[in-house]
C-alpha cells in the first residue's frame, strides 16, 4: 500500500498548490491513500466547510489539524458532519469531532489515522501517549487496521521523536507536523515504523512559516503586535512524504519526501515511481 502524507495546507497558495498537484500525484504514484494536514487552509488560520471539501475532491482521503483546527467558530459546528475531518484526539471529552477514525484504501484495506496534539511549548491537552495507546489498544495493527498513520502535531523533536519509538513495531507511520519546516530525519525506526519529524509545509516558502514576511519581524523587533498575520501569497511548494507499507506486516518498507514547486530544491522519490 501507498500512503501520501501532505504537511500543513497554508493560505491560498498552498490550497492551490494541493488542489492542482494532488490528482496528478495519485495517479503517477499509484497512491492508495492520502492524508492532508489543512489546520491552515483557511487564510493561515483554520479550514472552512467549502475548503475542506476542495481538499476532499482533488483526492484527500481524510484531512488532519492541530491547534488551529477551531479557528474558524464554524469548524465546531460542521465537524460532526465529516467524519474524515479529524482534530487532535487528546482534547478534553466534549469537544465536537473526532481524533482517529477507520478508512478504507483504494485498495479496500482498512487505515487507522489518529491526530494527536503534543503538549511541550503548546497548550495543555490531555496526555498525547495515553490517548494514542487507547486507539493502539481498540484496534491494532493487523488485529483491526492492515495500516495505521498518526499525524502528532507538535512543537518539540523530542516529543515527536518519543512518540516515533512509543509506537515503533504498533503503527505503520508516525508524521510530525505543526512546525512547517520539512526535516531530513525520515528513517524507519528499529521495529518497522516509518517516522520523520515534520512533513514541512504546502505554502510560500518566501515567508515566516508560511506569513508575511514584515509582521512576524516586526513583532520579533519590537515585541509590539501591529496587525494579524497573512498568508504569504507567493508560489507554493508542495511537501509531503511518500510511505510504502508491507501488505503482510502493517509496517513500512519506505518513506521518502515529496517537494514539488515554489523555493524549496525539488524532490521526488521516483523509486516509488510504477515500473515502464
Amino acid at each position: 500500500m501507498r500512503i501520501l502524507f501532505l504537511g500543513d495546507v497554508v493560505g491560498r497558495p498552498g490550497r492551490g498548490s494541493v488542489v492542482e498537484q494532488l490528482p496528478g500525484l495519485r495517479e503517477r504514484y499509484a497512491l492508495d491513500f492520502v492524508v492532508v494536514n489543512g489546520e491552515n487552509a483557511a487564510g493561515g488560520f483554520g479550514i472552512t466547510e467549502p475548503i475542506l471539501m476542495e481538499l476532499f475532491d482533488a483526492g484527500a482521503d481524510v484531512v488532519t489539524t492541530g491547534n488551529h483546527v477551531f479557528d474558524q467558530r464554524e469548524t465546531l459546528v460542521f465537524i460532526e458532519r465529516h467524519d474524515r475531518l479529524l482534530r487532535p484526539i487528546n482534547f478534553p471529552p466534549g469537544t465536537p469531532g473526532k481524533g482517529a477514525g477507520l478508512f478504507k484504501a483504494k485498495t479496500g484495506a482498512e487505515v487507522l489515522v489518529i491526530n494527536a496534539q503534543g503538549r511541550v511549548f503548546m497548550t495543555d491537552l490531555d496526555d498525547p501517549f495515553r490517548a494514542v495507546e487507547r486507539e493502539l489498544e481498540a484496534c491494532g495493527l493487523k488485529s483491526g487496521a492492515d495500516a495505521i498513520l498518526i499525524d502528532f502535531h507538535a512543537e518539540a523533536t523530542s516529543e515527536k521523536q518519543a512518540m516515533g519509538h512509543f509506537v515503533d513495531g504498533r503503527a505503520s507511520a508516525v508524521i510530525g507536523t505543526h512546525t512547517h519546516v520539512p526535516t531530513a530525519d525520515d528513517q524507519i525506526l528499529a521495529k518497522g515504523t516509518a517516522y520523520v519529524s515534520d512533513a514541512g509545509m504546502c505554502g510560500d516558502f518566501d515567508s515566516v512559516l508560511g506569513m508575511e514576511k514584515e509582521q512576524p519581524l516586526q513583532r520579533f523587533l519590537t515585541k509590539i503586535p501591529t496587525g494579524r498575520f497573512a498568508p504569504a501569497s507567493g508560489v507554493a511548494t508542495l511537501c509531503g512524504f511518500v510511505i510504502e507499507v508491507d501488505d503482510q506486516t502493517g509496517l513500512a518498507r519506505a518513506i521518502a519526501p515529496l517537494r514539488l514547486g515554489g523555493r524549496l530544491s525539488q524532490t521526488e522519490p521516483r523509486f516509488f515511481l510504477p515500473e515502464a
